[in-house]
């Protein structure tokens, strides 16, 4: 199978940390030229000086802010020069909390940054990758797209949109050989989980590692993944091997969903 990604060129968002960041990290290893998006210029510059270039990729940055749309289309939309094969969307879930402690504004916030910023980036990159013949859309969601996860309530409902969302899309854009696809990571050792366990371990008197330790226990490899086994998934969407894999969820949970 083929997972050279020589000669492509991937935009991939939240990419200075988590999940992103080692997607980044190894699709430059696979020989893809990368644009790195997210809103922390420091954490950019960071990330772009440990990516590969070996193959003479130039990488690049865009920084822009999930949670201002508008601003993120026209910035993308000025600073993206070339097409691009590959778009990687993956931004911060929302707080947690129980729905009926949640404010409306949290549901618009979540809503614009997960769902209608990958719009806009869809639309940005879309005539490009019809030009090109090719074009891989991969989303980052959650399992809660499966089984919702307690005190994630915005979360939950967001993350099932998106899945919705990318499904209809890869309906309507397949015939011009893109996919759209879903990553849905399990525990993941990521900053966010550990906020998340901060905020768990603060509202029940548990402690983070009993916390953390417990969720290990709710799979079946009985551990907490790492982001380059996600990213492991994500680059395999991204290549020629899956051409024919389209509009579904990928988990990758250890086992979480049938444990």
């Amino acid at each position: 199978m083929n997972f050279n990604l020589t000669g492509k060129r991937a935009l991939l968002c939240g990419s200075t940390d988590g999940i992103g960041k080692a997607s980044a990290i190894l699709m430059a290893e696979l020989g893809a030229e990368v644009i790195l998006l997210a809103r922390n210029k420091d954490k950019l510059k960071n990330t772009l000086n440990n990516l590969s270039s070996n193959k003479g990729q130039e990488h690049s940055t865009i920084c822009a802010d999930f949670n201002n749309p508008e601003k993120l289309n026209e910035i993308v939309n000025n600073e993206l020069y070339k097409p691009v094969h590959i778009l990687l969307n993956n931004s911060g879930g929302p707080h947690g909390g129980i729905l009926l402690d949640s404010k409306i504004d949290e549901f618009r916030e979540g809503f614009e940054r997960l769902l209608i910023s990958n719009q806009i980036l869809v639309k940005s990159v879309f005539e490009g990758m019809k030009d090109l013949g090719y074009g891989r859309i991969i989303n980052i969601i959650s399992i809660s797209v499966n089984n919702v996860i307690s005190g994630l309530g915005v979360s939950n409902t967001i993350r099932g949109a998106v899945a919705q969302w990318a499904k209809t899309l890869a309906l309507e854009i397949g015939q011009y050989g893109i996919t759209v696809n879903n990553v849905l990571p399990g525990y993941t050792n990521t900053s966010r989980l550990q906020e998340l366990a901060e905020a768990k371990s603060k509202a029940s008197g548990l402690s983070v590692e009993e916390i953390r330790s417990t969720w290990a226990k709710s799979c079946a490899s009985k551990r907490i993944g790492e982001p380059e086994e996600i990213a492991n998934a994500v680059a395999f969407l991204a290549s020629d091997a899956s051409s024919f894999i389209n509009g579904i969820d990928i988990t990758v949970d250890g086992g979480r969903s049938g444990a």
